[in-house]
């Protein structure tokens, strides 16, 4: 029996269900670091985030704006393209469709780029961010986002793998055609549904 296969009859052991672990992954309880870049210290005061693009009105909201907009919270799995999921990770935040609602969406809104410091980027098509499980993440498991996870702001999109929520979160551009981001440049998949295993294009 290989690694995977006793990975997934330990989650049976746990009484949880193999089907929540996409193929080629592994559960961890540990939450491995990886970024490109080193880790940001971002300071609440100062921190904002702008929307531009394809959009009604441009935003550069503060923390205060931000979380005026509404949290909630969620409990979700992480999954990376380096093969580990972590889950029953829980989190608060605002969900990143209000955010995109307050900026009011343009008919010819189709793709997003996500933005973050030393010009890091992801790309997505829009209908992935307006799922209601995405968003602006303010906080993980009960207290704040560390700051080498991303915090203390960063998004959170949990059904494609990790890279696809960006750490120290700085914009959300929104845009009438696709543009490869910077790990999607690098030969990425351009979507990264863990489920499908799109690792890489």
């Amino acid at each position: 029996m290989g690694f995977f296969d006793r990975n997934r009859k330990a989650l049976l052991a746990d009484g949880i269900d193999p089907a929540r672990l996409p193929p080629g992954q592994y559960r961890t309880p540990r939450w491995p670091v990886l970024h490109e870049g080193p880790v940001q210290q971002v300071d609440l005061g100062s921190w904002t985030l702008r929307v531009w693009g394809a959009v009604d009105r441009e935003l550069r909201l503060s923390y205060d704006d931000l979380v005026a907009l509404g949290e909630v919270d969620l409990v979700t799995d992480l999954h990376c393209v380096t093969k580990w999921s972590r889950f029953d990770t829980a989190w608060r935040g605002v969900p990143i469709s209000r955010v995109l609602d307050a900026a009011g969406l343009k008919p010819t809104a189709t793709h997003t780029l996500q933005h973050a410091p030393y010009a890091y980027s992801t790309n997505l098509p829009l209908a992935d961010l307006l799922r209601p499980e995405c968003l602006v993440a303010t906080s993980v498991d009960g207290g704040p986002i560390p700051a080498n996870h991303g915090g203390p702001i960063r998004t959170l999109v949990p059904h494609l793998y990790l890279w696809k929520s960006v750490k120290w979160v700085t914009g959300i551009q929104v845009l009438d055609h696709d543009v490869a981001g910077y790990w999607e440049q690098r030969g990425y998949h351009d979507r990264g549904d863990p489920f499908l295993e799109q690792r890489f294009r």
